[in-house]
C-alpha cells in the first residue's frame, strides 16, 4: 500500500493545553518593558505597553492565567513607578487605573469564550450521541466479511448530517445500505433515520431487493408528506442511495441502484464501476409503486474488496476546481490485498491531500471485503415482477 503526504488538519484553535511553552512570551514582555522602563530617561514612558501581556494571554490561555498576567503586569507597572518615585503622580495612576481596567475587561471577555467553548462542547457531545444512535457503527466483521467505514464532515465541528450507511445480517447473507439526502441540517437527519429505520426493519425478512426498494420507498413517501414538515426544501426531498445483497456462499452480489454513486470493485488490484443497466429513481421522488427496477448482477470473488462511497467523495474538489478521481486514483494508492480500514484510512489521506483539507460536502466510505474461500455457483436471476407500473410523481399533502 502506497500511503500519500498527510494534509494538515483543519483544527488550528489556540489552547492552553497545547501551547503551554506561550506563557513565557507574555512573562518575558513584562520584564523586558519593565526594564527598559526603568533605565529609559525620565520623560519616557514605556509603562502603557504592558497591557498587551494580557491581552497576549488571552489569545491562548485561560481566564485564570490571564487574571495572573493581569495582575503581574499592574505589579511591574507600579514596580516602575515605584523605582521612579512617582507612585502617587497622576501620570502613573491613570497608568496604573487603565492597566486595571483593560486587564479585568480581557478576563472577563475571556471568561465569555470558555462559556461558549464549553457549550459548543456540549452540543457536539450531543450531536455525536445522536450519531451513534441514527448512525450507527458498523462491527469490523460480518458474517465472512471484513468491514470498515469511515464518515468526514464538511464542516470543522459538524458531526452528523445526511450521509447514511446501514448493514444487516441475514440467514444467508448480508445486506447493506448507502445513502445520501438531499439537503442538510436536522431535516436531513430526520429522513436519514426514516430510511435507516425502515432498513433495519425490513431487510433481515430477505425480501427480493426490489420488494425492499419499494417498502422503503413507501416509508420514505409517508415521512416526506407528513404535515409537520416546514422550509423551503420540505417538498423537493429525496435519498439517493444503493441496496446491495451479499451472499455468503455466492461469488457474485446483487446491487439496485437508485440514483447513487456507482459502487467500486477491486479486484487483483483492477478497479471497476459497478454501473447498473438503468438506475432507479431516488427514493422519496415518486410515489410508492411497484418497482420497475431490475437489480444488476456482479461478480465478488473472495478477496474482492466492495467500495460504497457517497458523492461527498466524488464531488470533492481540488484547488483548481477539479473533481477528485476516485477511481483513477484508487489502482494508484492500492497494491495488492489490503484490509478495508486500511483502504479507507489511506483513501482518507488522499482525499484531504486533494483538497488541502477541505471538503465540499460530508462523505461517507465503506469498504467491504470477501474472506470466505470456496467455489460458488453461478447465481440465478431474481423472478420477474408480476405487474410493473408507471410511477406517479408525489403530490404534497393539501
Amino acid at each position: 500500500m502506497r500511503f500519500p503526504r498527510s494534509a494538515p488538519g483543519k483544527d488550528t484553535g489556540w489552547s492552553w493545553q497545547s501551547n503551554r511553552g506561550l506563557v513565557a512570551i507574555p512573562i518575558a514582555f513584562i520584564v523586558v518593558i519593565t526594564i527598559a522602563d526603568v533605565l529609559a530617561p525620565q520623560e519616557v514612558h514605556l509603562g502603557p505597553l504592558l497591557v498587551v501581556a494580557p491581552a497576549l494571554t488571552a489569545s491562548f490561555g485561560s481566564s485564570r492565567l490571564t487574571a495572573l498576567i493581569g495582575i503581574l503586569a499592574t505589579s511591574a507597572l507600579f514596580t516602575i513607578a515605584a523605582v521612579r518615585n512617582s507612585i502617587t503622580t497622576s501620570n502613573h495612576e491613570s497608568q496604573l487605573a487603565s492597566l486595571i481596567v483593560i486587564s479585568a475587561f480581557t478576563v472577563f471577555f475571556c471568561r465569555l469564550r470558555e462559556q461558549h467553548s464549553a457549550e459548543l462542547r456540549q452540543v457536539r457531545s450531543v450531536a455525536e450521541a445522536a450519531q451513534r444512535v441514527v448512525l450507527q457503527p458498523l462491527p469490523p466483521r460480518i458474517g465472512p466479511l471484513s468491514v470498515a467505514f469511515r464518515y468526514e464532515a464538511a464542516a470543522d465541528h459538524a458531526r452528523i448530517g445526511g450521509d447514511l450507511y446501514a448493514a444487516v445480517r441475514t440467514r444467508h447473507g448480508t445486506r447493506l445500505l448507502i445513502g445520501d439526502v438531499r439537503g442538510k441540517g436536522l431535516m436531513a437527519v430526520d429522513d436519514a433515520d426514516l430510511l435507516l429505520g425502515a432498513f433495519r426493519s425490513a431487510a433481515h425478512r430477505e425480501l427480493p431487493l426490489r420488494a425492499l426498494q419499494a417498502e422503503l420507498e413507501a416509508v420514505v413517501s409517508w415521512g416526506l408528506a407528513r404535515p409537520n414538515r416546514q422550509g423551503p426544501d420540505a417538498e423537493e426531498s429525496f435519498i439517493t442511495a444503493a441496496l446491495i445483497d451479499v451472499p455468503d456462499r455466492e461469488a457474485h452480489i446483487s446491487v439496485l441502484n437508485s440514483g447513487h454513486p456507482a459502487p467500486l470493485r477491486l479486484h487483483d488490484g483492477r478497479v471497476s464501476t459497478l454501473s447498473p443497466r438503468h438506475y432507479a429513481p431516488p427514493i422519496g421522488v415518486l410515489q410508492p409503486r411497484a418497482s420497475c427496477a431490475e437489480p444488476d448482477v456482479f461478480a465478488f470473488e473472495p478477496g474482492d474488496t466492495l467500495l460504497l462511497y457517497t458523492d461527498g467523495v466524488t464531488e470533492a474538489r481540488d484547488g483548481d476546481g477539479r473533481f477528485y478521481p476516485l477511481a483513477d486514483r484508487l489502482p494508484l494508492l492500492v497494491d495488492g490485498e489490503v484490509r478495508p480500514v486500511d483502504l479507507l484510512g489511506v483513501l482518507r489521506e488522499d482525499l484531504l491531500h486533494y483538497t488541502a483539507g477541505s471538503l465540499g460536502d460530508d462523505a461517507a466510505m465503506v469498504a467491504v471485503r470477501h474472506d470466505l474461500p470456496g467455489e460458488f455457483p453461478a447465481p440465478e436471476p431474481e423472478p420477474a415482477p408480476a405487474r410493473c407500473k408507471v410511477a406517479e410523481h408525489r403530490q404534497p399533502p393539501a
